[in-house]
């Protein structure tokens, strides 16, 4: 992972969507009824609890943007919690790498980080509550006996033969299940709901497991853990969360939910008014995979350089590309929050990132695939400062200066020997303007053995430099960037492009080779639509579908105002696109660049490339 400086706080959204009126949806009218009729006494408190056993993608920061923004837009607060109930994925390493993550996005939770394990005792102590009342028992089948006896989404399940155990012998092997006494998989401590009903969901599903695995923060206090179903209600309820939003696939536990606080509270165990769990559709974007099981394959594999690659759709490596944190909550606010599931163009997070950037960055010339180009009628000793605007429509920005010398760099295709039809660039005999500079004739180039061009030569009119008068009387229709070959800096540049070359990696019956329909791709998520893990049966690997060109290494020549980037500084270069000063310190003389997007889309809506 790279050594990534301190969080800067975010930009406000861009000035052309401050104005804009707010888009409503189905959250924030159930939150603004909620309101207008006192339900939570005008309190407004959601939750984001990621489980720390790996990095957030880019569904997360939809989940992020959406939770943190609705407590804000009400006056409330939003809380981090930390689902840590699975002691054999959890790793504090993840831990502050979501936290550094939702501070990037704009977020602060204030006081309120929390854990589920921070309810470790509470969480117990019901269970035993659950025991004692006759709705939990000690279930001591096998696994596979559990999962056989659960019955199908048309077959009701089997009733345990431990059902009716009594309620003294299911506390006393609770107890000594919490005691260590047994090992793992002896049994599971179930409630007690209905094996017939519809919602499988609700067929006495187990609350806690024997584990004995030493915990990131408890150490080895507890060797039984409970279900993040379980646990994540009662969680909810304990912080005072009012409205608990996650994605659809949680629907389905949606009654679950309320039971487990419900009984609680009738109980007199839990104080209401009591959470309501609401679901909107995560995030599906064409050209990644946001399957954790993918993304872990992605990185073992070594297909990627790690989490914080910035070709993975992490947020690690989001940041590392050189995306923004406004150009996602643009995107968030451009696609919305829907009850049902639907397909995201890649080119709508793209072209949300093209416009914070177009708006924020400075601009700057890099020369990416130099060629020399010798001004002939200009002195060997001769230089002139060229002022240079810093951003085009801020011109409170200032400016900056560029030597124009003798010798300068230039883009290897903006010279042809044969111009095609169309081509407005240097040729034999064609005339361009040099931005900022004059207008130049090409008289004559250099090639070495092997017939490649080294330079190329023209002469200069001095009548057109621009910014005189007169200057722009002298018309050309070719306008090309440059760099003086004496002050330039070389540097090394990452060119990155979407990390699959086909819409939709892996889906079924591709289109002629190039991926599969939104259909076939819809097909497998939406058995758990917003899970980690995608349902199987796709008959083509999906790492058959990465794109060879993603990354791609170059040395190029970039002017000296870019030579001491601070890390993680993004400028338009140019012609070329939008590039970040690299997150990791690469030493002093070493600057480099990772391109976050190109100037415009390259790929067109479902062309594959």
């Amino acid at each position: 992972m790279s050594d990534a400086p301190t969080p800067r706080p975010p930009r406000p959204v861009a000035a052309r969507d401050a104005g804009a009126p707010v888009a409503s949806n189905f959250l924030r009218a159930i939150i603004a009824e909620d309101n207008r009729t006192g339900r939570y006494d005008g309190r407004v408190v959601t939750r984001f609890p990621p489980e720390p056993n790996g990095y957030l993608h880019y569904g997360h920061a939809k989940s992020i943007i959406l939770n943190f923004g609705l407590a804000a837009e009400n006056g409330g607060r939003c809380h981090l919690r930390f689902d840590d109930t699975n002691p054999l994925k959890e790793d504090v390493e993840f831990e502050d790498a979501i936290a550094a993550s939702v501070r990037w996005l704009g977020y602060d939770w204030g006081a309120h980080r929390h854990h589920a394990s921070d309810y470790y005792d509470d969480l117990y102590r019901f269970a035993e509550w659950f025991v004692a009342q006759g709705l939990a028992y000690v279930d001591s089948q096998s696994a596979s006996d559990l999962r056989a006896s659960r019955g199908t989404l048309t077959e009701p399940g089997r009733e345990s033969p431990h059902r009716s155990r009594p309620v003294a012998e299911n506390l006393d092997l609770l107890r000594r299940m919490k005691a260590g006494e047994f090992p793992d998989g002896a049994h599971v401590l179930r409630l007690r709901i209905d094996m017939a009903s519809p919602n499988v969901n609700l067929r006495d599903p187990a609350i806690y497991r024997i584990r004995h695995a030493s915990h990131h923060r408890t150490g080895d206090r507890w060797c039984v853990y409970p279900l993040y179903d379980y646990t994540h209600c009662i969680s909810d309820a304990l912080e005072r969360i009012t409205h608990s939003i996650c994605t659809l696939e949680f629907q389905d536990h949606r009654p679950l939910y309320d039971w487990v606080i419900g009984k609680l509270a009738d109980g007199g165990m839990l104080e209401r008014p009591l959470p309501r769990q609401y679901e909107f559709a995560r995030l599906n974007l064409t050209y990644v995979v946001l399957s954790k099981r993918r993304l872990i394959q992605m990185v073992d594999g070594g297909h990627v350089d790690g989490w914080d690659d910035p070709r993975m759709p992490t947020l690690v490596g989001a940041r590392r590309r050189g995306y923004t944190p406004e150009g996602f909550r643009l995107f968030a606010e451009r696609i919305g929050v829907s009850k049902s599931d639907s397909w995201i163009d890649m080119s709508v997070l793209e072209d949300a990132m093209r416009d914070d950037l177009n708006a924020s960055a400075q601009r700057r010339i890099a020369v990416l695939d130099p060629i020399r180009l010798v001004i002939e009628n200009f002195d060997a000793g001769r230089v002139e400062a060229c002022r240079l605007p810093n951003h085009p429509q801020k011109p409170e920005l200032g400016t900056r200066e560029l030597a124009l010398g003798r010798e300068l760099w230039i883009e290897r295709d903006d010279f042809a020997e044969q111009p095609p039809k169309g081509y407005f660039r240097l040729a034999p005999g064609a005339e361009v303007r040099l931005r900022y500079g004059y207008v130049v004739r090409c008289t004559g180039y250099d090639k070495d053995p092997d017939g490649r061009v080294t330079a190329v030569r023209c002469t200069l009119d001095e009548t057109t430099r621009s910014g005189t008068p007169g200057a722009e009387a002298r018309k050309v229709k070719g306008n090309i960037h440059w760099l003086p070959v004496d002050g330039a800096v070389e540097a090394e540049i990452r060119l990155y492009d979407r990390l699959f070359r086909v819409p939709f990696p892996g889906a079924r019956d591709p289109w002629g080779g190039r991926g599969g329909t939104a259909a076939d791709a819809a097909a497998p998520a939406a058995a758990v639509p917003g899970g980690d893990d995608d349902a199987e049966g796709a008959e083509r690997d999906f790492l058959d579908d990465l794109n060879p060109d993603s990354k791609r290494v170059i040395r190029a020549r970039i002017e000296p105002a870019l030579a001491h980037a601070a890390r993680e500084e993004r400028f338009q270069f140019e012609r070329h696109g939008y590039f970040v000063a690299d997150l990791a310190d690469h030493g002093p003389g070493r600057p480099v660049f990772n391109r976050a997007v190109t100037l415009k889309d390259s790929w067109g809506r479902g062309s594959g490339g």
